[in-house]
């Protein structure tokens, strides 16, 4: 067979020699080829009409001849119409892309070393070998002509494969022109290179096609013709047939699950210093958010504090941010506990040697991280210094007191939508990091009795947004009567439990002010007896 120049391939036509519907292909320059019963008809010249377009164009004109490194036959080029010509004085190939109507409009020309340039425009250009396949039932689609023609070849030529003519950077933008043609395939795989790139752009076109249409191929090495030139071509088939159906991240079927739900998982749990709480909890695990509400001076942070000092003698790695006091009263209330004395209200009675005792055990631990701030805080800066303490300090543990400071530090907005976004971003950073987080929160004011005089807590009293209830793991109420016969005594009220769905009262903490603890009491409601015992 004569090689003809400028010689493109027009469209599929049928055979006068086998009978074969679409075997034949018309060219540019009048002849057809048969790739069925491998028939050439020359033609005495080159049409007039697409000649003068192809002059007009500038198009580059070349030859079809086997692609010896990359062990790419002359009939796979000749079904593409891929050439090898040259390009001002260079030697060059040449991939001719085509319109919806079968009329050349722009050659890609690879030179050395990846050199690409386009002649004509790719405006109204399908995808690169498009105009060789119309609807079927599958079709794959590369990341380059050469992984496209490995693709083909690897198939006999005989099933649609195409290509994008910009690699994986243009992958979204390729698809999204073409939807409409790949549409009117039943499965569409893409076959793009296994490196990041590559697999980043065939999730973001898959995304672009109906639901269950997309599939994407994995491939044992980085792209097709790799496999064709190690001689594996049935490694393309083989990642062809088991490409898996594209799922969205974060969709997974059931059937994944065995060997976790098959695997009895030892969830770690801390237990609170309280055993009341404890029965309703089953104590606290990292990867939760715990919120910790009540009435304005009930003793949010006093509880928090307890918690904290519980877990520095647990051996964890505690990090405070308590926004509401500077590092040193953090510190003093800490040490206090440690020795039971309210070493911020005095240190009367207590020597330096007991007071460094106290720092080394609390605060001089090395697993105690604090945040040197007072007042409102910028959110993103608030998160970056969360994400530092459990990522740069190891803390497996982060106390936030409290929410209204963070939302206060946040400019413009309602408190509501501020609110919502605080929260989502804390159960991100939850989940991102598996810490522990306790958060402190205010209650907005109920009707009739005051939080204040020992009203009843409940999650519709959160302040601002149903976020801080939907988003934490954990709400534990706290509920004091100030000036009632016992303003010490706190009550420890559970109204949400996802761990366990257990919920209510949860015990009873008395605060001594000789020693500044919050010591558990009397497990039941009060009566006169009971209040006499007390």
């Amino acid at each position: 067979m004569v090689e003809r120049e400028e010689s493109s391939l027009i469209k599929h036509i049928p055979c006068d020699e086998c009978g074969s519907s679409d075997g034949n292909a018309l060219y540019t320059d009048g002849h057809t080829h048969c790739f069925v019963c491998k028939k050439t008809v020359q033609s005495g010249g080159v049409p007039s009409e697409v000649q003068s377009k192809k002059q007009k164009a500038g198009f580059a004109s070349g030859q079809y001849q086997d692609l010896v490194s990359r062990k790419i036959t002359e009939d796979t080029c000749r079904k593409f119409s891929y050439a090898v010509g040259s390009v001002s004085g260079s030697t060059v190939q040449i991939a001719p892309y085509f319109n919806k109507a079968g009329e050349l409009v722009a050659q890609k020309i690879r030179g050395a070393n990846k050199q690409f340039h386009i002649i004509g425009s790719l405006d109204e250009a399908q995808l690169f070998g498009a105009n060789l396949w119309s609807k079927g039932k599958k079709i794959v689609v590369t990341e380059g002509e050469i992984d496209c023609l490995s693709v083909s070849q690897a198939q006999g030529n005989k099933w649609a494969t195409v290509s994008i003519p910009n690699g994986a950077a243009g992958a979204v933008k390729a698809i999204r022109k073409n939807l409409e043609y790949l549409n009117e395939f039943e499965e569409v795989i893409f076959m793009f290179d296994m490196d990041e790139p590559g697999q980043k752009a065939a999730k973001e076109c898959a995304e672009l096609l109906e639901a269950g249409k997309a599939k994407i191929a994995s491939l044992p090495r980085k792209d097709p013709n790799e496999c064709l030139q190690a001689g594996k071509p049935d490694e393309i088939i083989t990642a062809m047939w088991q490409a898996k159906t594209f799922r969205p991240d974060g969709v997974i079927s059931g059937t994944e699950l065995w060997d976790q739900v098959s695997t009895d998982e030892v969830i770690e749990t801390i237990l609170y210093p309280w055993d009341e709480l404890n029965k309703i909890t089953l104590g606290a695990r990292r990867g939760e958010l715990v919120t910790f509400t009540a009435g304005s001076g009930i003793g949010k942070s006093a509880v928090v504090r307890e918690i904290t000092h519980h877990l520095l003698s647990e051996g964890q790695t505690v990090g405070l941010l308590m926004l509401e006091e500077n590092p040193k009263r953090t510190a003093l209330g800490l040490m206090g506990i440690e020795i039971n004395k309210p070493l911020h209200i005095s240190r009367e009675g207590v020597s330096d040697a007991d007071l460094k005792v106290a720092f080394d055990n609390t605060v001089g631990s090395n697993r105690l991280y604090l945040y040197n701030h007072f007042g409102s805080s910028d959110l993103d800066n608030l998160l970056s210094r969360i994400r530092y303490l459990a990522r740069g300090c190891g803390c497996d543990w982060i106390v936030l007191d409290h929410l209204s400071i963070v939302v206060s530090g946040i400019e413009g907005g309602d408190e509501r939508r501020l609110i919502d976004l605080t929260m989502t971003m804390l159960r991100t950073l939850v989940e991102e990091t598996g810490v522990g987080l306790f958060l402190v929160s205010h209650l907005k004011r109920p009707e009739g009795k005051s939080h204040e005089e020992g009203g009843k807590t409940s999650l519709a009293q959160l302040r601002g947004s149903h976020a801080i209830a939907q988003l934490s793991d954990m709400v534990i109420g706290l509920e004091r009567d100030q000036q009632g016969d016992n303003p010490n005594v706190t009550t420890l009220r559970v109204l949400k439990n996802r761990f366990t769905g257990q919920t209510g009262e949860a015990g009873y903490l008395n605060y001594d002010s000789e020693t500044g603890r919050l010591i558990e009491t009397i497990p039941t409601p009060f009566t006169n007896e009971t209040e006499k015992e007390f």
